[in-house]
């Protein structure tokens, strides 16, 4: 593990991720989870452009089983491990997939080293405290030439809600404090990414807006998905109603459309890397090139002024 600062309360989470798994277990008709569908068949999609099979593979923040189900259907994986930090998603996913699947938290993944071919995982990493930590765990866990991928939340999701928040407890409470949780940057993950030993880093961003009838519908969703605010930093107890109100009016005031509609932005990450080995593609050396961009491009090369020149 790696020295990190606690930004996320992981039991708060955990109370969260057990409510949504409730509220999936007992509503027939339950969409609240339709952006984790969402960008589960985005990673899927992903996963059908790789042309080799993963005899073993981990899915970790596996949720209500929705991937599981995908992945234990595609030609290839004989092993199918299933992992959440709440426990009834586990069993959620266990009664959806009949696979294998526990109990495990992301900072500190049950597995030895050199497992699993592939390791898998939708929107769980960004209530990851030690984010650099977990990834050298999954590097770990991976065997030579294994697949990471994933996709999580990146730092302009739900911007609209944060700056709404923000201005009304700023007019309502005289004071401002966390109220949506802080999430990682585009230019910080592929460092991340390569500070784990994963090789051939690729950080992709994404953005998706849904439109919601109110406010007070998205926070509902928020919710229901198990994805409310679990920082730290945040201040406790209920947000006052007046608060609340205020910012809902905000944030009709500045986003809403002609309909009365408020959008909500998404901003998705997905992250990929390989566990190294010696039969993938390596970098040539700088100046061993045998030929000539221009003779490629058919043009004529013209060379630079000397630097006394531009002095």
């Amino acid at each position: 593990m790696t020295d990190s600062i606690t930004v996320f309360n992981r039991h708060a989470v955990r109370r969260h991720r057990d409510r949504a798994a409730i509220g999936a277990a007992g509503a027939a008709d339950n969409d609240s989870d339709f952006l984790f569908r969402e960008s589960a068949e985005r990673l899927l999609d992903r996963l059908d452009d790789v042309t080799r099979s993963f005899p073993r593979v981990l899915e970790f923040g596996c949720r209500t089983g929705h991937m599981g189900r995908a992945l234990r259907a595609r030609r290839g994986i004989d092993t199918l491990v299933q992992c959440d930090l709440s426990e009834d998603m586990a069993k959620h996913a266990l009664s959806e997939t009949g696979g294998l699947a526990l109990a495990a938290d992301e900072e500190a993944l049950p597995f030895g080293g050199a497992v699993f071919d592939l390791i898998i995982g939708n929107l769980s990493l960004h209530w990851v405290n030690d984010l650099p930590g977990a990834l050298i765990q999954i590097r770990r866990a991976l065997k030579p030439d294994g697949l990471f991928l994933a996709a999580m939340f990146g730092g302009e999701t739900l911007i609209e809600l944060r700056q709404s928040l923000a201005e009304a407890e700023i007019a309502e409470e005289d004071g401002l404090s966390p109220r949506v949780s802080p999430m990682a940057e585009v230019r910080d993950l592929g460092g991340l990414l390569q500070r784990a030993g994963l090789a051939l880093p690729v950080v992709d961003s994404d953005t998706l807006t849904v439109m919601y009838p109110d406010p007070m519908a998205l926070m509902a969703d928020l919710r229901a998905m198990g994805e409310t605010n679990a920082a730290v930093q945040s201040r406790k107890g209920f947000t006052r109603p007046a608060t609340l109100t205020a910012a809902a009016a905000r944030y009709a005031a500045l986003f809403a459309d002609g309909d009365g509609k408020i959008p909500a932005t998404f901003q998705i990450l997905t992250l990929t890397g390989w566990a190294p080995d010696a039969s993938q593609q390596q970098p040539l050396t700088p100046g061993s090139a045998t030929a000539r961009l221009a003779d490629a491009l058919d043009t004529k090369e013209h060379p630079l002024p000397d630097k006394a020149r531009l002095e």
